[in-house]
């Protein structure tokens, strides 16, 4: 029988239309979209369906997204597939925590609205950059940024794919080093702030706050972390998880990694865009990969997987 993990994208899948056929066909998922608007007091159709501009910044993108994939879930789950573990990129840890049953949905989307605000605004416009290093191993990126002070990893996406992040100053002066040293590419990324930083640090200790007035629930499922890239059964760790996450690396790679040694042979990616699935064919090709992402997709996954498992 099939050991089946759900997985949740960060920040960057979002795209204009996202989740909209799932409103229209699903009460369900219509609810979840509907009292997210409610709680957060925006229009989320128009955020998540239409193209506009806020979707694109991070204090929107958030809880846009966290909605999204949270009811595509809650559509997943009424056709009867469930998740064994979970786990999100970054953002997607709270569409992650919140399937697992650690947070209420509403909880969750609140949550990321109240963190995209922070982190947006937590470092001035220009003094924090971030970059994709391409075909280069973390370890070797680790060491050849070792000695600049100011910039660290941000994420360990998948194998040749790591990001970093810090001061932008810092980050142009390790891109040049890392080109120097056998990276294939250094891009520079358009993100409103240092992500994953230690100059998020205060946006960390401010969520925490928020955190502090959020009803946790026992989980009736594991997930993994990001921060350490290991299961979580204590819905105790949780809310000093969150908090560390904003300013500590994304161990992506190592959370995969972690999931298969525990016997996941089956992923599905559930949220618009394939950026996950991409990472997995650098990560394993062994294991099973599925990706929800539109209506369309949820009969046909929901059935392949229920038939091999």
């Amino acid at each position: 029988m099939s050991k089946i993990a759900f997985i949740f994208p960060g920040q960057g899948a979002q795209k204009a239309g996202m989740g909209a056929d799932f409103y229209e066909n699903s009460e369900l998922a219509k609810n979840i979209y509907d009292k997210a608007g409610e709680h957060l007091g925006l229009d989320m159709k128009a955020l998540c369906f239409e193209e506009n501009e806020l979707l694109d910044q991070t204090e929107y993108t958030q809880a846009a997204l966290v909605t999204t994939c949270l009811a595509m879930t809650k559509v997943v789950e009424e056709k009867g597939l469930f998740p064994h573990v979970t786990a999100g990129l970054s953002l997607g840890e709270y569409a992650a925590i919140a399937v697992a049953g650690g947070m209420k949905y509403e909880d969750a989307i609140t949550t990321v609205r109240k963190r995209g605000i922070l982190m947006q605004t937590s470092v001035p416009s220009g003094e924090g950059a971030m970059a994709a290093i391409l075909g280069m191993k973390g370890a070797d990126i680790e060491q050849v940024i070792a000695d600049i002070d100011g910039v660290t990893i941000a994420n360990y996406n998948c194998p040749g794919q790591i990001v970093i992040t810090g001061r932008t100053k810092a980050v142009e002066k390790a891109n040049a080093k890392l080109l120097e040293n056998g990276a294939k590419r250094a891009v520079l990324l358009n993100v409103s702030g240092p992500f994953h930083s230690p100059m998020l640090k205060g946006a960390g200790e401010e969520l925490g706050k928020v955190l502090k007035t959020i009803e946790m629930s026992s989980l009736e499922i594991p997930y993994v972390t990001n921060v350490t890239a290991e299961y979580v059964d204590d819905i105790l760790k949780t809310k000093e998880l969150l908090e560390a996450q904003v300013a500590s690396s994304v161990r992506w790679e190592q959370s995969i990694e972690t999931m298969i040694a525990n016997g996941v042979d089956t992923f599905v990616e559930i949220g618009p865009g394939r950026t996950l699935a991409g990472f997995m064919k650098k990560i394993n090709r062994d294991v099973k990969m599925y990706n929800i992402s539109t209506w369309d997709d949820v009969d046909k996954v929901v059935g392949e997987i229920k038939t091999v498992g």
